[in-house]
């Protein structure tokens, strides 16, 4: 498992993609792991959303 550093380093790189992404449109340029991360990401905030009302 990471450690509480990994996990807050790897949050604050996801939040740089995804700031930089929206700025350039590069989504696509980004690396496999990054692209992947923004999607589980959003994936997860989805599920909440649905699961909100029950």
């Amino acid at each position: 498992m990471a450690s509480a550093r990994q996990q807050k380093a790897a949050k604050q790189n996801i939040k740089k993609a995804a700031r930089a992404a929206r700025k350039k449109r590069t989504i696509a340029h980004l690396s496999k792991s990054t692209r992947t991360a923004l999607g589980k990401q959003g994936a997860k905030i989805a599920a909440q959303k649905r699961n909100r009302g029950s």
